[in-house]
């Protein structure tokens, strides 16, 4: 017995305890991790070696209780955030008393900056004597006057040290940190009354790796418990069981919005992930909910940006509605710049917006001006590789957080322009569609392009799943159309081009020349051909690598 509460202090045995499965690791016999359960023992003078006791205190003004847990998500939200915020403004102590010796463990909810990971800080943080006993009595200390409350009640419980040690880094540091403390027997807490069902459930958990109260609010409670005390093997429990209830937009932001030390947990990262994805695939239609998009806080905005599936038009319209929710949510042009410049920038895929809307990034005022440049910089940059070198970029991105160069699934699929204004005012449209792009038109549907632009007029490219007009089967085709502005009308030729194997040279297709006034189009019903079905085959002479390159040349002649 001797041998396995000493590899229980062994740093490695903790580690593997708290990150496996289960709970404690068993040495004996075929025993694991995820068997242990040691619940018999828990509060069991026979199977345990300390006293704890439990010192619990009022709460802050206003700050309630949420019971058996069933209080609202959204009230015990307002609660937590209310508590956190009074606890900026006081002092907040966890007791720690070791028979002689008083030490004071600063517990609050743990804000940016704050970390368990240093090992040159301990987390005793003041020592103070007080008379000799069992018990250290409340006296008229600096210590104990940092917290003036009293003391509503006193919980006494027999622990044993080597379970919450292999659970617990915080009791682990606690029960072995070389001092004549740790040897003793008496261990006292302070905590809040809010606090109290948390803790409980938490040391619960520790003996038994499960817990009796699983609604939202009891579960949040504990995992914020889990995380103040290290207990990371809870914090996923808690996490897996807060997964495993129906998602709302209420819950799901405020799994977003926990404290910055508990959303950076890796025990944590399954549940944020799930309520991003939920924030996703809510409103993956930007268009029909935007004005619910708008009333959603930064975390929100971040989840829904983050999505490579949005059922958006194009990349301008992330642009504009950015700004648009920036403008709203901040109104102090230095916050919104620090905001867009630090958090939101780089959820725009600037690469996949059109030129024209990217000089206008260049004037945006609220953009830092560098900022603004290194992002117009790269995505031009971007633009002028060459389509392998593309896929190259977001292949590698496509597994981080940043998806700058992977492409949505826009309803306009993006185009590259080459814009010449001698000797005629003539551009070269590049439109490449992948082979799911494609799939997607049949039986009979179509695809538009970015807009792009000539002699001052917008023209737009559209790809059909349509009827050959003389043998009545489906097949590809390829069409020009102007937007509709005014009633101004004028001569452009165009030709219509593809890639071809096996040379892979843009071959010509079909060319002519049309009078355009708003809103016509023009092109061919059957660009290649053939039929559907032949089109869309595995050896097809127009699929390369899964993309088909089109290429469109408009010219207005004087």
């Amino acid at each position: 017995m001797g041998e396995s509460n000493a590899d229980l202090f062994d740093p490695r045995t903790v580690m593997d305890s708290d990150f496996s499965t289960g709970g404690l690791a068993c040495r004996s016999g075929s025993g694991s991790v995820s068997d242990s359960d040691f619940a018999f023992a828990f509060n069991d003078s026979n199977f345990s070696d300390r006293v704890l006791r439990i010192e619990i205190i009022p709460d802050f003004p206003e700050t309630k209780s949420d019971g058996e847990g069933g209080t609202s998500i959204a009230v015990w939200a307002r609660n937590r955030k209310r508590r956190r915020e009074e606890i900026k403004k006081e002092t907040v102590d966890f007791l720690v008393n070791f028979g002689e010796q008083v030490l004071n463990c600063s517990m609050p909810d743990k804000e940016d900056g704050a970390s368990y990971g240093n090992e040159d800080e301990e987390d005793v943080a003041m020592i103070e004597e007080l008379p000799s006993g069992d018990e250290a009595a409340p006296s008229n200390d600096s210590m104990w006057s940092m917290d003036c409350s009293t003391v509503l009640r006193v919980i006494t419980l027999h622990i044993s040290s080597p379970i919450l040690a292999a659970k617990s880094p915080f009791f682990y540091k606690l029960f072995s940190n070389g001092m004549r403390e740790s040897e003793q027997r008496h261990v006292t807490l302070r905590i809040h009354a809010s606090e109290e069902a948390a803790l409980m459930d938490l040391l619960n958990f520790m003996y038994s790796n499960t817990l009796s109260r699983r609604t939202p609010t009891a579960l949040l409670d504990v995992l914020m418990a889990a995380d103040k005390f290290e207990v990371a093997s809870c914090m996923r429990y808690c996490s897996r069981s807060l997964r495993n209830l129906p998602m709302t937009c209420e819950s799901a932001l405020l799994y977003l919005d926990l404290p910055s030390t508990v959303l950076m947990a890796d025990a944590v990262q399954p549940l944020t992930d799930a309520a991003k994805q939920f924030l996703a695939a809510r409103f993956k239609d930007i268009t029909k909910f935007q004005d619910e998009l708008l009333n959603l806080p930064l975390a929100g905005i971040e989840a829904v940006l983050s999505s490579d599936d949005l059922q958006v038009g194009s990349e301008d319209s992330i642009y504009e509605f950015v700004l648009k929710w920036a403008r709203i949510h901040y109104p102090k042009l230095e916050d919104r710049r620090e905001v867009l410049d630090s958090r939101l920038c780089h959820l725009i895929r600037f690469p996949y917006m059109n030129c024209r809307k990217l000089r206008k990034v260049l004037t945006c005022n609220d953009f830092d001006s560098e900022v603004a440049s290194k992002l117009v910089l790269g995505a031009l940059m971007f633009k002028v590789e060459t389509p392998f070198r593309q896929r190259s970029l977001a292949m590698d991105e496509a597994s981080g957080t940043c998806h700058r160069f992977v492409e949505r699934a826009y309803k306009y699929r993006p185009v590259k322009v080459l814009e010449f204004e001698l000797p005629f005012q003539q551009c070269i449209v590049y439109l490449d569609l992948k082979r799911e792009d494609c799939a997607c038109l049949f039986p009979g549907s179509r695809l538009y392009s970015h807009a792009f632009y000539l002699g001052g007029q917008g023209f737009f490219l559209s790809a059909h799943c349509n009827m050959d007009q003389q043998s009545s089967y489906p097949c590809f085709g390829l069409f020009l159309g102007m937007q509709e502005k005014g009633s101004v009308s004028f001569a452009v030729d165009y030709e219509f081009s593809a890639r071809s194997n096996p040379t892979e040279e843009f071959v010509s297709k079909y060319k002519g020349n049309y009078t355009f006034t708003g809103g016509k189009a023009v092109g061919y019903r059957n660009l290649f051909g053939m039929t559907w079905t032949e089109f869309m085959a595995d050896d097809s002479l127009y699929f390369i690598n899964g993309v088909v390159h089109l290429k469109a040349e408009l010219t207005i002649r004087k």
